[in-house]
């Protein structure tokens, strides 16, 4: 099972994502409200996979991505977001993340991303 970092604002979420998760066999290493308290801890924890939501009101999720990116070349990373813009999507992939999750459609979604990226071989 994948061990994993969260980071999201949003209190709730992290709390559904994260009960979610933990109920399909997951460990959850950590969870982060913002972007920057989140760098140190993936340095420390080293989880093999990052979730992090698009919407951050820190450093914001692009220069976040980034610096995970070009910290650690292999990085496991999926964003999320409760918008499911495709630019954004785009955008994010771009970047280098390996999945993107809509929050709103329900965690099969979450699963599957999990699944596909952050558990290891």
């Amino acid at each position: 099972m994948a061990r994993i970092l969260i980071i999201d604002d949003d209190e709730f979420m992290r709390m559904a994502i994260k009960d979610t998760l933990l109920k399909h066999g997951h460990d959850i290493v950590a969870e982060m409200a913002e972007g920057e308290d989140a760098f140190q801890a993936y340095l420390e924890l080293k989880p093999n996979l990052l979730l992090m939501d698009i919407k951050m009101p820190d450093t914001g999720w692009k220069k976040s991505l980034k610096n995970f990116l070009v910290t650690d070349k292999d990085a496991k990373t999926a964003d999320c977001s409760s918008i499911g813009q495709k630019t954004m999507i785009t955008e994010s992939m771009e970047i280098g993340t390996m999945g993107f999750i809509v929050k709103q459609y329900g965690h099969n979604g979450t699963l599957d991303v999990i699944k596909k990226i952050g558990e290891p071989n």
